[in-house]
């Protein structure tokens, strides 16, 4: 009998991108402390959160294969978070014009039964454009990217903004490293593509 696979996020874009594995899977939202520990690297926190959602989403589904996801963006050291609104979101598309971002994409697999976890993290630098700040309005208003590090949707609109993307996953930017994720699983007996 297949394991049952539960993705620990409700981020629909993850989902999304799980989805082309062409696994059947539930969703979970666990409720985790997202802070970053003191003297923790963008990339470790972005590990760390991936790691701790998927453990705490496994005390609800039993021998299920619990998938989680975090994503940091860094600029100049500094985490940028989700903006959560247009002020804060124009406020980073400023910051980050003509800039390179780094964005650390966090993946980790808990087998619930065995108690094996996997974790790693895949960065991606994203430079952008020197727009000017009426072309970011104008972004933001059509996009309105205000639950995504760094305020812009790759996979949509905010390609728009974008120079160049360097990064070993292509889809790690959106948030879900699927070339790391798809190694993990096989590490754990899941075939894919499934048969």
């Amino acid at each position: 009998m297949p394991r049952q696979i539960v993705l620990a996020s409700s981020s629909r874009y993850r989902q999304e991108l799980l989805a082309r594995l062409c696994l059947p899977f539930a969703t979970d939202t666990p409720a985790v402390d997202e802070s970053a520990l003191p003297a923790e690297s963008q990339g470790a926190t972005a590990q760390r959160l991936s790691l701790l959602k998927a453990q705490t989403a496994a005390r609800r589904h039993p021998g299920a294969i619990l998938i989680g996801a975090d994503q940091v963006a860094e600029l100049d050291g500094a985490a940028i978070g989700k903006p959560g609104g247009h002020g804060a979101a124009l406020q980073q598309l400023l910051a980050m014009r003509g800039r390179t971002v780094r964005f650390h994409s966090g993946i980790a697999v808990v087998d619930e039964a065995s108690g094996q976890c996997l974790a790693g993290c895949v960065a991606t630098d994203v430079t952008f454009r020197a727009l000017p700040r009426e072309a970011l309005e104008s972004y933001l208003q059509r996009d309105r990217p205000y639950d995504c590090a760094g305020s812009a949707k790759i996979e949509s609109l905010g390609i728009c903004l974008v120079e160049s993307v360097r990064s070993d996953d292509p889809t790690a930017l959106v948030g879900l490293p699927l070339i790391l994720l798809t190694s993990m699983l096989a590490t754990l007996g899941i075939e894919v593509p499934p048969r």
